[in-house]
């Protein structure tokens, strides 16, 4: 197994950098220096979200009820938010945020209003036994998600959320047929 300490750095080769050597021995001239990134990021991603899953499981609680009790808690009191502006933070459809809202709800974990302003605005609301789900879930996921970073100094933290940052900020994917 791999030095997991936070002091560890790689300097050995892995399989992305054989994938990126490969196709220069296949194709001399091919620009790989994508592969180095990309591949692992990919790669991290599809272990990450595996890992999340089990997680999830463990914790008996779905991921996509998770985003949407935790949008509510991080909006801070009265933990209301509308379904539009729901929609807009989980970057899911409205479609996507009616069926979270109506599985929330009937678990107990929100409620939805109307607004007193004008009586036809609506507003999903957290419940106190949502509130409390929520509370525990992320104390518990993220104590875990802690562990999966223990490999990098708090340094190394730093400077890869910002690099990660700013590839994030710069990595558009074109627009589905229908503009959404």
């Amino acid at each position: 197994m791999a030095d997991r300490t936070p002091a560890a750095e790689t300097t050995s080769s892995d399989s992305v950098d054989a994938i990126a050597q490969a196709w220069l021995r296949e194709r001399p001239g091919t620009p790989v220096d994508s592969i180095g990134v990309i591949t692992r990021i990919w790669r991290i991603g599809k272990l990450l979200e595996e890992d999340r899953r089990q997680t999830m499981i463990r914790l008996g609680m779905d991921s996509a009820t998770l985003d949407l009790l935790s949008t509510l808690r991080r909006s801070g009191p009265p933990y209301q938010l509308s379904p539009s502006e729901l929609g807009k933070q989980a970057l899911v459809s409205a479609g996507a945020i009616s069926q979270r809202v109506a599985r929330a709800e009937r678990a107990g974990y929100v409620r939805r209003g109307r607004s007193t302003a004008d009586g036809r605005g609506v507003y999903v609301e957290l419940t106190e036994t949502g509130h409390t789900e929520v509370e525990r879930t992320v104390d518990d996921l993220l104590r875990h998600e802690e562990t999966l970073l223990s490999a990098l100094t708090p340094a190394q933290r730093t400077q890869l959320a910002g690099l990660l940052r700013i590839l994030l900020a710069n990595v558009t994917l074109p627009e589905t047929a229908s503009g959404s």
